[in-house]
């Protein structure tokens, strides 16, 4: 079996968060693509419902061997490997992210919030940092990059908790705070989500805003101008459907953005660029 055969066939245009979009400058899109259809590769190998675990996991590190430059079996590492070379780029961002997709294939359940973010540094941070050093981006900004990063990953758990749980028996809502509501993970399975689900899910939306807040910054504080207006839009998404995810039913409502709202947050961004949202004052 390879990672080819298990792809699911989603591109970044599917992505709840924007892509290597046609505001990021063309001579980086290349690059950002390749880490992208890397990561894409990784993601249908690890969520794939037939494949093993067993198989799962040494595609995996066929991947790994061939980012690391100790094998040439998969395309998409090899892709960006090349595209790293290119750049004179470290793999270690594509590495860390293998390391998610590996605890994709063996762990279902996390205890807390700290273990959760535990998690994203390996399955969010690398996204945003390597985006940076693509773009030459001073590694000050890293803590900033990882808040709205690591925001942007439990949202997504958030949006996709009930198809999470009812197609991979993943669930990223910690046992802790199911617990202390006096519900199990079986309740994600309900049409609906119980007073006490709805309560656990805005708490961590609670968090996340916490997240967003150490990041708002982040825009500001960088120079590229195409990519601090990304920036500063995929915050203002974010902080949105944090909102929503406060007072929404993720297992029944839409918590996803229609493309009138995305121009909506779209033009605001651009107001926030003009007037510095978020620069230190």
């Amino acid at each position: 079996m390879s990672a080819a055969e298990l792809q699911s066939g989603k591109d970044h245009k599917g992505e709840n968060f924007p892509v290597a979009s046609f505001v990021i400058a063309p001579r980086h899109r290349a690059a950002i693509m390749a880490f992208y259809r890397f990561a894409r590769t990784a993601d249908d190998v690890a969520d794939h419902p037939i494949a093993s675990p067993g198989e799962k996991l040494a595609l995996l590190e066929a991947m790994r061997a061939t980012l690391a430059g100790e094998s040439d079996a998969n395309p998409e590492a090899l892709a960006l490997r090349r595209a790293l070379k290119d750049r004179d780029l470290s793999p270690q961002h594509g590495l860390d992210l293998l390391e998610a997709f590996r605890r994709d294939v063996s762990k279902t359940r996390y205890a807390d919030w700290d273990e959760l973010m535990d998690y994203c540094r390996y399955s969010a941070s690398p996204v945003g940092r390597f985006v940076l050093d693509v773009h030459g981006e001073s590694r000050a900004l890293w803590p900033a990059n990882d808040a709205l990063c690591n925001a942007l990953q439990v949202i997504n758990h958030l949006q996709d908790c009930a198809k999470d749980y009812r197609d991979l028996d993943r669930v990223y809502i910690p046992t802790g705070d199911l617990a202390r509501a006096g519900i199990g993970v079986e309740a994600l399975a309900a049409p609906r989500a119980a007073p006490a689900l709805r309560g656990a899910v805005a708490d961590l939306a609670r968090q996340t805003q916490a997240l967003l807040d150490r990041s708002r910054p982040f825009a500001a504080g960088i120079k590229d101008g195409r990519l601090a207006y990304e920036v500063a839009f995929i915050q203002r998404l974010a902080e949105s459907l944090t909102a929503w995810l406060l007072v929404r039913d993720p297992l029944c409502e839409r918590v996803h953005h229609s493309k009138a709202e995305m121009a909506g947050l779209a033009a605001l961004a651009l107001v926030d660029r003009i007037v510095g949202r978020g620069k230190p004052r």
